[in-house]
């Protein structure tokens, strides 16, 4: 069994700074928090529990965070500077992404011709 890790007050401003920064992606990106715990792979009150700051975001779901926000690793760890500020995919297209990747692989190969045939005609 892993063993809690004592948090200090930093810390705990941190985390706490943290889900709101989270909060506030979220609902600027029309997710729900079931949506955006889907998308780690977390259930809706492990969600929660980020975003009120009671509970750590595991380092390994950074980035996966960061990208379902549509936003740098930088941005979403309090980083603002215009610099950093990087913008990702649309929202609905990372989701889009996500689905179609969890298709089986003939799907997924259908999926992009049809992609590339309507990006190539785009082209002309």
């Amino acid at each position: 069994m892993e063993q809690a890790m004592a948090i200090n007050q930093d810390e705990r401003a941190f985390f706490v700074a943290l889900g709101k920064r989270i909060t506030q992606l979220r609902k600027d990106n029309h997710f729900t928090q079931v949506q955006l715990a889907q998308s780690l792979g977390v259930s809706q009150s492990a969600m929660n529990a980020y975003e009120q700051g009671q509970r750590r975001v595991p380092v390994s779901a950074l980035p996966t965070l960061a990208l379902a926000l549509g936003i740098g690793l930088e941005a979403l760890l309090g980083a603002s500077t215009s610099a950093t500020r990087k913008r990702g995919p649309a929202p609905k297209l990372a989701q889009h992404m996500e689905h179609i990747s969890q298709l089986p692989k003939p799907k997924q190969r259908f999926v992009m011709q049809v992609l590339e045939s309507v990006l190539a005609q785009a082209g002309r």
